[in-house]
């Protein structure tokens, strides 16, 4: 998911870490029409079919019905990974063995899942998952279910957090099934997955997508699927993790 915002230079680290994780041909990249020449001239392995323009910004919820509705026209069974451009990963080989793991399990269950780093330090700027497994869970290895999210809370609740070990930060890095995002946005916030009625036969057709964006609202995956739905699971992570922001 790369909004054409930042580096150019940073979009290209963030395709590369991809490739090392899945095949250069299955990777998609969304962004804006007008940032479409540069993301060709940055990304020219990329294959043309695999660069989906958005009209306008509507945060990541369109984003993700756009990419998912696109992939299930092609593979009714793909498991998406989903990222945002702008993440700085350290420990890369860390990273993949995590995202793989995390893969597999998706591969045989109905869940959403997201990477949560555990935390070093309080930090406000960072949304936070409490996990069900309760105290110390930052200690466990395998999948854990979420309880709730907490977007950038004040520093004192913070630090219950970081104390607990039942929290972790928001990675922003989901792994799904294309069929089961696809279910839960239609089930949670249909007022964007009605706007993509008829993605069977039109989702490639750039009239179709612009009419579709037109009167699609803004709304986040996090805030739209995340926070309301029973499937939401967390892998912890342990590589090294920042938003490019943030440096």
């Amino acid at each position: 998911m790369a909004d054409g915002t930042g580096s150019p230079s940073q979009l290209r680290y963030t395709y590369d870490r991809f490739c090392q994780v899945v095949p250069e041909e299955n990777i998609l990249v969304v962004t804006l029409a007008r940032f479409a020449s540069e993301a060709r001239r940055v990304l020219p392995g990329l294959a043309p079919q695999n660069l989906l323009l958005e009209p306008s910004a509507r945060k990541t919820a369109p984003c993700m019905a756009l990419a998912a509705y696109t992939l299930l026209t092609r593979d009714p069974e793909a498991v998406i990974v989903a990222t945002p451009w702008d993440l700085v990963i350290r420990d890369e080989a860390l990273f993949a063995r995590t995202l793989a793991d995390a893969f597999d399990y998706v591969e045989e269950n109905d869940v959403l899942m997201t990477l949560g780093i555990v935390p070093k330090t309080p930090d406000v700027n960072f949304g936070y998952i409490q996990v069900k497994e309760g105290r110390n869970a930052h200690l466990m290895a395998g999948p854990l279910q979420v309880k709730t999210f907490t977007e950038k809370p004040p520093l004192e609740l913070a630090e219950v957090f970081v104390r607990t070990g039942e929290f972790f930060w928001n990675s922003g890095i989901f792994i799904w099934k294309a069929a089961t995002i696809v279910a839960e946005m239609e089930k949670y916030i249909p007022d964007v997955t009605e706007m993509f009625k008829g993605w069977q036969q039109h989702i490639s057709e750039p009239a179709f997508i612009e009419r579709a964006y037109a009167e699609c609202p803004k709304v986040s995956l996090d805030y739209g699927v995340m926070e309301h739905t029973s499937r939401a699971w967390l892998y912890p992570a342990r590589f090294g993790w920042a938003d490019i922001d943030r440096l």
